[in-house]
């Protein structure tokens, strides 16, 4: 049955009457009629039954009776299924968490800016780069204001009473929005805001169109199966494309894409757009866009282009939906309202980006957006979330239903130092968190009291009593790590955390003068603010070393620790994260023998190593496996054998940086009676592997970065010369227009000092970005300068 559903659903229109009769047994009468098709086509309606199960009730069919049998001890036993209430529906169905994510100033924060004035939020327009001094509502931080870009995600709520694309009723809506960054450097508060979101804004310039950092966020949206509606603002500049971009989109991004407005005017006469949807015409009028004047009169100049792009945008759902495609092929024009219905289906399903247009410096075309995250974006209840049971490790995810009277599931995803202390940012994900309330941390097992809850609106703070699920909030007063999960102590959930990237680039850092309490105090509390920041004290050289993803990221920690810890710190010259990796199989067969005054050490490990390739099941390129038979090692000493291989892939003996592509196999060994201890046999692993190391043919990898350069077209020659004298080597270079764009794959060594000279090059025109693609070998000469300089900072004796 479930193989053939499929085709069960395009032979028989049942589940949407069946969901239909759903919906009436849970009592949705009180939703407005016009607005009941966004309770019906969505995530739900889909064949799979665990949308189904997760989403309209979280409970299975199982008989009262069953019901109410003593827990069996059967570890594969069903959890405990909880109903959605009618008060949970009426909230949840109007309620939105979305985030605004895109490369570098494509105008995130200048949009996030609209959304809050229009809905009331904020009572003046502040931009950017503002003459006023004032900044950008959620750039808080002064270090944003001077330089014009987001470092930190900034959260926020506001109310929007949305139009319903279908009757052009309204019904009042509750979004939570997440502001996020747009350098590379940043891109863990991209990561962890959309680990908690249930959709986003990608926003696109009309003129760069898909750029490097843009498929780094589409990624991101990727793992986390957070679906999106794609904004191409910059519609009043001059060379604005909307269609070369949905192009880029589909090509570049492989996710079907299709305008849903069309633009009335160009570049600088900009006055509106045409929603393709309800064929009406949309103008923003009044001071400062604010008030939205509705007209049925397409203008003549745009109606044949307008009416092209709603034939494709039906063209382009008729590949994802079922229903449009039966529609086109029974030769049947769709509804206004079927047409919608498939746009919220395929969006929530991860299979449409409806593509809205716009200006958002200019005041134009926000409200339309506005409305599409209410229409077209997912609800709390339509994502699929899951835990996991720590007390049974091999059962299968369980699903979280939004439900108030549910135990209590919530994930601190960010974390600041607030001025009352630490500010945690948390989702709830089922149950409600409140303020007195106890709860318990899933890794620590502590059990912490919550003294104050808040609501944040970027660095201003709202408090609440109580917060329900599906809500994004913050707390005080509680000590934990990023990626932490919170239950009320009733459940051993555990939710998995973000993905979190290796850092690429080092600095030594020391403060001026002599070191103060502050020094260590700022460099702790951002390690625990940022998974992607590391320190730690070189061996050899004593010098505290900070790590990051890129000298954007690190320059940006250096300030603030002499703005807000008042600590003047300098730094040597960047390190580059090298790794090194064997390229051949070798053989070991190691006797570790040690004889002292009483008991001796012994120990005697034999098997071989081998490259190996990441594998994604474990996670990980590195790996020890034993074969062993008979006993030869007895059991309890071979995790000290292969502790032993950890710490010996720790540092290689060619440039003293970490081994990865490498794994261990132990084959067979021997140990005596009494001098055998894991003490031994973890020395015996670490000489073994040390000792014919050479033999594995061992190579350095150094990191290779995606490079983007974007500059006037005159200067391409010469841009292309300064990546060449990078050892760079060129992807792709495109002309648009009056400028330039090329791609190159780059080592990360080679690109210290690279803005000032692009700068020279194209006269202060040119700008790039890069971000981590890949570490590759290094050219044999650069190998042996590397192997030679570190054996030069080595002692005498171990030379």
């Amino acid at each position: 049955m479930e193989g053939n559903s499929q085709g069960v659903q395009r032979s028989m229109p049942m589940p949407k009457f069946w969901f239909r009769r759903r919906l009436v047994m849970q009592t949705l009468s009180r939703v407005p009629t016009s607005w009941s098709w966004v309770l019906h086509s969505s995530r739900l309606s889909r064949p799979s039954p665990n949308w189904l199960l997760v989403s309209c009730t979280g409970r299975r069919a199982a008989s009262a009776a069953a019901a109410k049998k003593p827990k069996s001890v059967d570890l594969a036993s069903d959890p405990p299924k909880y109903d959605l209430s009618e008060a949970d529906l009426k909230r949840i169905n109007f309620q939105r968490n979305i985030g605004v994510s895109a490369h570098i100033d494509s105008g995130k924060t200048t949009l996030t800016e609209r959304i809050l004035y229009y809905t009331g939020r904020i009572r003046e327009i502040h931009e950017v780069r503002g003459r006023d001094a004032v900044g950008a509502k959620m750039d808080s931080m002064e270090l944003e204001r001077e330089k014009g870009i987001t470092i930190q995600s900034a959260a926020t709520f506001c109310d929007w009473n949305a139009t319903s694309p279908l009757t052009g009723d309204k019904h009042k809506y509750a979004v939570n929005i997440i502001d996020t960054p747009g350098h590379v450097d940043f891109t863990i508060e991209v990561e962890r805001a959309l680990r908690v979101l249930d959709g986003a804004i990608l926003v696109l310039c009309a003129v760069a169109g898909v750029q490097s950092q843009t498929t780094t966020v589409d990624r991101q949206m990727r793992r986390y199966n957070v679906p999106r509606i794609s904004f191409i603002n910059k519609m009043d500049r001059p060379g604005a494309n909307p269609w070369r971009v949905i192009n880029q989109i589909r090509s570049k991004l492989k996710i079907t894409a299709a305008a849903v407005q069309v633009p009335i005017g160009v570049e600088d006469e900009l006055k509106g757009v045409v929603d393709l949807v309800r064929w009406k015409a949309i103008y923003n009028e009044g001071e400062k866009g604010v008030n939205v004047v509705e007209s049925d009169e397409i203008p003549e100049s745009v109606l044949e282009l307008a009416t092209e792009k709603r034939a494709e945008l039906i063209e382009q759902l008729a590949e994802v939906d079922e229903q449009i495609g039966d529609l086109i092929l029974c030769d049947e024009t769709p509804s206004n309202t079927q047409i919608a219905e498939a746009i919220r289906r395929a969006t929530v399903g991860l299979k449409f980006s409806p593509v809205f247009l716009g200006s958002a410096i200019k005041n134009t075309a926000v409200q339309p957006l506005l409305d599409g995250v209410c229409a077209y974006l997912a609800n709390p209840a339509e994502s699929t979330v899951t835990a996991h049971d720590t007390t049974q490790p091999s059962a299968p995810p369980v699903p979280l239903v939004p439900a108030a009277e549910a135990p209590l599931v919530a994930l601190a995803f960010k974390l600041e130092e607030g001025r009352f202390g630490q500010l945690t940012y948390m989702r709830v994900y089922q149950g409600t968190l409140k303020k007195g309330s106890n709860v318990f941390n899933a890794r620590t097992d502590k059990k912490v009291k919550v003294p104050r809850l808040v609501r944040m609106h970027s660095n201003e703070m709202e408090d609440i009593d109580a917060i329900g699920p599906g809500e994004i909030c913050a707390v005080f007063g509680v000590e934990c790590s990023s990626g932490d999960t919170f239950t009320d102590g009733t459940t051993s959930f555990s939710m998995t955390s973000m993905y979190v990237p290796e850092p690429v680039i080092s600095l030594a850092i020391k403060p001026v003068g002599q070191e103060t309490p502050n020094f260590s105090r700022a460099l702790s509390r951002f390690q625990k603010e940022d998974p992607t920041f590391k320190v730690h004290i070189d061996p050899e050289s004593k010098e505290t070393i900070i790590s990051g993803m890129g000298e954007l990221h690190l320059e940006i920690y250096v300030e603030r620790m002499k703005r807000e810890y008042n600590v003047e710190c300098t730094t040597g010259k960047p390190r580059v994260a090298y790794r090194e990796t064997i390229s051949q199989r070798a053989n070991f067969h190691f006797t570790h023998k040690k004889q002292t005054g009483g008991a001796g050490q012994f120990a005697r490990v034999i098997g071989y190593v081998e490259p190996m390739e990441f594998d994604p099941e474990i996670g990980r390129d590195t790996q020890f496996e034993s074969v062993i038979m008979g006993g030869a090692i007895p059991s309890s000493y071979i995790p000290a054998c292969e502790k032993g291989f950890f710490e010996a892939l720790e540092k290689g003996t060619l440039s003293g940086n970490p081994i990865v592509g490498c794994r261990m196999i132990l084959q067979d060994g021997s140990y005596h009676v009494v001098d055998s201890s894991e003490l031994a046999f973890r020395i015996a692993t670490i000489s073994a592997f040390r000792e014919i190391y050479a033999q594995t043919r061992p190579i350095i990898l150094e990191p290779i970065m995606t490079v983007e350069v974007v500059a006037p077209s005159e200067f391409q020659s010469a841009v292309i010369g300064s990546l060449n004298q990078r050892r760079g080597t060129i992807l792709d270079s495109e002309v648009r227009d009056e400028e330039f764009v090329c791609t190159a794959e780059v080592p990360l060594s080679d690109m210290f000092g690279y803005s000032s000279q692009l700068r020279g090059v194209t006269q202060g025109k040119g700008e790039f970005s890069m971000e981590y693609r890949t570490h590759m070998p290094v050219l044999p000469n650069v190998q042996k300068d590397l192997s030679e300089a570190y054996k030069k900072t080595l002692p005498q004796a171990k030379k």
